[in-house]
């Protein structure tokens, strides 16, 4: 058996454009989900349901199903994110770029999108603890979709280098 023969047997890693889909959709998903916990335990007063409020009608959006679907549709939103620092950010190093584009994601839902969002107060109105919270999610988030992103394309960057010698 060749060694062209046995790399057949192995599946193809992804792409990269399909990591940085996955990357995005499961930050959205997970830091959605640790949102939805943080306003469950009174950390925060917005919660993930914020985003259905200028377009659902209806009460369902305040039970189980409006919380599993605004937590879908993060993920969604965080796809575009995630897109978004692939295209302008990938090729810098390090983890402080990921902690400032959570922030800049934190000042733009809090501050330009804010009229969009009924369920959330003026940025005056909101309680420390909200504030806090919210910022230290979005760090994280940032941090998260940001380190991925570079990683893998650091390590695909010395991959290619590799093969190519």
């Amino acid at each position: 058996m060749t060694s062209e023969q046995k790399l057949d047997n192995y599946p193809r890693p992804m792409s990269f454009v399909t990591m940085v889909f996955w990357t995005g959709l499961f930050g959205g998903v997970f830091w959605g989900t640790v949102g939805y916990i943080a306003s469950y335990f009174n950390f925060t007063e917005v919660g993930p349901r914020v985003i259905l409020e200028p377009w659902a009608l209806g009460d369902w959006k305040n039970g189980w199903l409006g919380t599993v679907i605004s937590i879908i549709l993060i993920g969604v939103f965080s796809i575009i994110a995630a897109f978004i620092y692939y295209a302008v950010l990938r090729k810098f190093k390090g983890f402080w770029l990921g902690l400032g584009y959570g922030i800049v994601l934190f000042l733009l839902v809090f501050f330009i999108l804010n009229p969009l969002f009924p369920g959330i107060k003026a940025f005056s109105d909101l309680s420390r603890d909200t504030i806090i919270t919210s910022i230290c999610l979005y760090i994280l988030y940032g941090i998260f979709i940001g380190y991925s992103i570079n990683y893998e394309f650091e390590l695909n960057k010395v991959q290619v280098n590799e093969a190519s010698t």
